[in-house]
């Protein structure tokens, strides 16, 4: 008897035998003992999962003896017609090479006769997606209403590619690729029933070459078999596939996570010498970075991922050595290289470029973790009491307290002189304290509860406006074409004009809600929310004037000259954007952002 490969020879006889798929077969097993078999089903799913095997299987519990049943028996006539492929009633076709009208003419045709000795006639048509349109079309009304003697059984790795009418006319079912762990206890099955020896961990490099399919990690084995012969080793596997060791891998992610970039170049120099995949090597990085990053967020749960001994101790490991948020940067950085990796020029480098970004990557700050920082520090400068940071807080980096320093210092004090070796920075001069009007209460911090209306109002926003500017002149240009609309229930409400409506969106964000907040707060006016509306300011209205650091009213009780009551801070639009980049940057504002945030400008607005 001639040779049967092993993807034929243990091929699946019944539901029982069918690896990683229990969601089909269980369901199929039941419609069968409920007699609910409908008329049509389409079997979808990668490569070598299962689908026709599946289909084979349905048709032997349809047309056994005795059937429609589940179980039944191994030494079945029919049955064993159905395995051998020479079934006359079950009729097995090629989607590909019969994908045209007349071709699906002559199965219209066939289908009124009735089946020869089994039960029901079945149509199994693998690759379905392949039919033509028109070919789909002429099946449509087969298909929906067959004769009751006719089954058909549809496999594709496709389904997108099947009409939507089709699909409609059939029960549909989505198989999976096989996990690591099911096709490893199969092929040790295999492997003791042949007789052949074969380490622990070739049985894992297999499967995971293999990539879900069990018919290519049996076709696998069948070659090493032919290449080893009767002793099959992890490094035989390996060389096969072009796969990295998992030892090897291991090594180089715990270097990307340690920051050790001799090591990176080292490993990597090594597997690119002995001609391994860089494009699997990036995907094998990619899975473990993703059982890592599941690993931390399920709290070591390893039901949820597919991991050897030694894998599973790396895993525990490392979660301890970087946070959630790293891990994803690191992924994101791996799988952009992934997705660029084919159409490189110079693989190895453009690999190497993105392992040294994954190492920067991991210890990376989120612009919202500085912005949070560079407010905590800006408030225990000026000794506001600041809310305790969390135990996973990212320690505040060495600059942002500089950066701090220098945003604070006013322009008379900022002398341009470096700070010193030691890294202290001298601290900010004490903001000016504006003297309160006659009538108006001093601001504490439990009275942000209170409803303030008219002169009142006005002056908390001309002292708002006067401390925004010490910090953002740009905060300035957009609030002096604002007007303060209400206080009430610890929300300061502030209006633009209609004409000013599309300033709006470029002041109304997060960051200059956080820088009012904490003006308010030095006010004496805590927990603050900000609310930014489009309002006409009210007919009449009086604004504050600011005087040498008193309110125009303070000013006329020690004897100044009072303010004009009719004088209205004049509404002017902010400078417009420069006509290029070089006049922008040239700016001595942004060219200091630039320097603290380590930035590039991206987009000029007006």
């Amino acid at each position: 008897m001639s040779y049967q490969v092993i993807a034929r020879k243990y091929r699946p006889q019944r539901f029982s035998d069918v690896v990683g798929q229990e969601h089909v077969t269980t369901t199929l097993a039941q419609a069968i003992a409920q007699k609910r078999i409908a008329h049509a089903y389409l079997f979808c799913g990668p490569r070598g999962t299962g689908k026709t095997t599946i289909a084979r299987i349905f048709a032997k519990c349809l047309n056994c003896n005795g059937g429609p049943k589940v179980d039944f028996d191994d030494q079945d006539t029919k049955c064993a017609e159905i395995a051998e492929g020479r079934a006359i009633d079950v009729l097995e076709i090629d989607g590909a090479s019969n994908n045209g009208v007349e071709q699906v003419r002559e199965l219209r045709e066939t289908v009124k006769y009735a089946p020869a000795s089994s039960k029901f006639k079945i149509y199994i048509i693998d690759e379905v997606h392949m039919l033509s349109v028109p070919a789909f079309n002429a099946l449509l009304k087969t298909l929906e209403e067959p004769p009751a003697h006719v089954k058909f059984m549809f496999a594709t790795t496709d389904p997108e590619r099947v009409l939507p009418t089709i699909l409609s006319r059939c029960q549909r079912f989505d198989l999976r690729r096989i996990p690591v762990a099911m096709m490893v206890k199969q092929l040790r099955l295999i492997a003791r029933q042949e007789k052949i020896e074969v380490e622990e961990t070739a049985l894992h490099a297999i499967a995971r070459g293999a990539d879900g399919s069990m018919r290519d990690a049996e076709s696998a084995l069948d070659q090493l078999i032919s290449f080893c012969g009767h002793n099959i080793i992890e490094s035989d596997v390996l060389s096969m596939y072009g796969l990295t060791a998992q030892a090897q891998l291991l090594a180089l992610a715990q270097a990307i996570i340690s920051d050790e970039a001799a090591v990176v170049l080292r490993e990597l120099d090594a597997l690119a010498k002995t001609g391994k995949d860089l494009g699997r090597l990036l995907a094998d990085l990619l899975r473990h970075f993703r059982n890592l990053m599941i690993y931390q967020v399920s709290r070591g749960d390893l039901t949820l991922v597919e991991a050897s001994e030694a894998e599973a101790a790396a895993l525990a490991a490392q979660a301890a050595q970087l946070t959630t948020e790293a891990v994803g940067r690191i992924m994101e950085v791996l799988s952009n290289c992934e997705l660029n990796l084919r159409d490189a020029a110079s693989k190895k480098i453009l690999v190497e470029i993105a392992l040294f970004k994954a190492m920067q990557a991991r210890n990376a700050v989120n612009l919202d973790t500085v912005l949070r920082q560079l407010q905590q520090l800006r408030a225990e400068n000026q000794g506001a009491p600041v809310a305790r940071p969390s135990a996973t807080a990212t320690p505040a980096p060495g600059f942002l307290r500089a950066a701090l320093a220098a945003a604070e210092r006013s322009p008379a004090q900022n002398t341009g002189q470096a700070p010193a070796a030691t890294g202290t920075v001298a601290a900010p001069a004490p903001a000016p304290v504006l003297a309160p009007a006659p009538g108006v209460t001093a601001p504490t911090a439990n009275n942000s509860a209170q409803e303030l209306t008219g002169e009142k109002l006005e002056l908390l926003w001309a002292r708002l406006v006067e401390a925004a500017q010490r910090v953002s002149p740009f905060v300035r240009s957009y609030l002096l074409e604002a007007h303060p609309v209400s206080f009430a229930k610890k929300v300061f409400t502030i209006g633009f004009d209609p004409e000013f409506a599309d300033h709006v969106g470029l002041v109304d964000n997060v960051k200059n809600h956080t820088l009012l907040q904490t003006k308010l707060h030095e006010l004496g006016y805590a927990s603050v929310q900000i609310k930014m509306i489009i309002a006409e300011a009210p007919a009449g209205r009086k604004p504050v004037v600011l005087t040498n650091g008193l309110s125009g009213t303070a000013a006329d009780a020690a004897g100044a000259p009072a303010a004009n009551p009719a004088a209205k801070i004049p509404k002017t639009k902010p400078k417009a954007a420069p006509d290029n980049m070089a006049d922008f940057k040239n700016d001595p504002l942004i060219q200091k952002a630039l320097e603290i945030f380590r930035g590039t400008i991206a987009e000029i607005r007006a």
